[in-house]
């Protein structure tokens, strides 16, 4: 996706900056007045969503979201073995689909591949990302494969499914719903900044199956090998508790500014609650992505019906949602603005 966008010749030399919320934001906007009626009818969910809805059968709608996987933006090749890329190209997408509560049935799979990539490097790839699909029944489509000027990229397409009107959206949230998250947070982050430090992952750590890939350092597990919170969201949504939910892809700080603007609502997170391990930073654990946890809202008066864990995953109140639209943070005692200062792509 282009960086950088000018309406006219006039404006090449000196083209104004876009930020992806801001282009998320001209799709809608553009898109919204020119649905058909024969598009609407079927649309359930559009843009600004985990996943799109659409209506499928009487008994279920069908979910799809789409994941870009960039080296240089991404990823890089020299910082991990490609069976640990090739599973974190389809978690990306399965998290979505666990962000609306549902089940994944297929995935299509195309890839830009440079010149300079080795069949055993695809090979490895291909071998991490459908050892994922077999895990969770998913099962390989199609897709399309063309080559790349620059580096290797993959786009998984994911498809679902969720029972009919059950899909749990970003725009749920009520003043008075607490806001809660799976697993810890900031993890992630603290295994981009071990490999960052030049620790790497051994070749032999790669090509081991998910379960033995355990064994490995939490922070390098959660950033190489994430594991999408499938189980979790299904069960949200199977007993009603979440009100509105999506997946932690970006970071807390900016990902709960796009719940709260789909809902029309603000929040207030306690940093004391925020669950994170020994060694992680508060920043890492309110701005670090690509923790693939889930981060939902629930009515207080569901609260008591959610678990401590679920599947040996915790999970925790961190804070509120407000009737105003600002986010704060309160720390040491203190309220102050929570910064938003999480990833997004350009």
């Amino acid at each position: 996706m282009p960086k950088r966008f000018a309406s006219s010749k006039a404006q090449v030399r000196n083209p104004v900056k876009i930020s992806e919320r801001q282009f998320v934001r001209v799709l809608q906007q553009q898109v919204g007045p020119r649905r058909g009626r024969h598009i609407v009818a079927g649309l359930r969910q559009g843009i600004g969503d985990d996943c799109a809805v659409l209506a499928h059968t009487r008994q279920n709608d069908l979910l799809v979201t789409t994941d870009l996987f960039i080296e240089g933006i991404h990823f890089k090749r020299a910082w991990q073995e490609p069976a640990s890329l090739g599973h974190k190209a389809l978690a990306r997408g399965l998290s979505d689909i666990a962000a609306m509560g549902g089940t994944p049935h297929f995935v299509f799979l195309s890839a830009g591949v440079p010149r300079n990539v080795a069949d055993t490097w695809l090979d490895g790839f291909l071998d991490g990302f459908l050892r994922l699909a077999s895990q969770y029944k998913v099962v390989l489509a199609g897709g399309d494969t063309g080559a790349s000027a620059g580096g290797f990229l993959a786009d998984a397409v994911v498809l679902g499914e969720v029972p009919r009107g059950s899909a749990i959206l970003r725009s749920g949230a009520r003043a008075g719903d607490e806001v809660w998250v799976s697993g810890t947070l900031g993890t992630a982050a603290a295994g981009l900044g071990a490999l960052q430090r030049g620790k790497r992952l051994r070749r032999s750590d790669a090509t081991l199956n998910p379960a033995v890939a355990l064994t490995l350092d939490p922070a390098l597990r959660a950033f190489c090998y994430p594991e999408p919170r499938l189980r979790i969201g299904a069960y949200l949504r199977q007993r009603k508790l979440a009100s509105a939910m999506m997946d932690l892809s970006d970071g807390l700080s900016i990902d709960l500014a796009r719940l709260c603007e789909a809902s029309g609502v603000g929040a207030e997170i306690d940093a004391v609650r925020i669950p994170r391990l020994a060694g992680v930073s508060l920043k890492q654990a309110l701005h670090g992505g690509e923790d693939l946890e889930l981060l939902f809202a629930v009515p207080k008066e569901r609260s008591r019906h959610v678990p401590r864990s679920i599947g040996g995953v915790p999970l925790t109140r961190v804070g509120r949602i407000t009737s105003g639209r600002k986010l704060s943070l309160i720390q040491s005692g203190h309220r102050e603005p929570l910064p938003i200062l999480g990833f997004q792509h350009f």
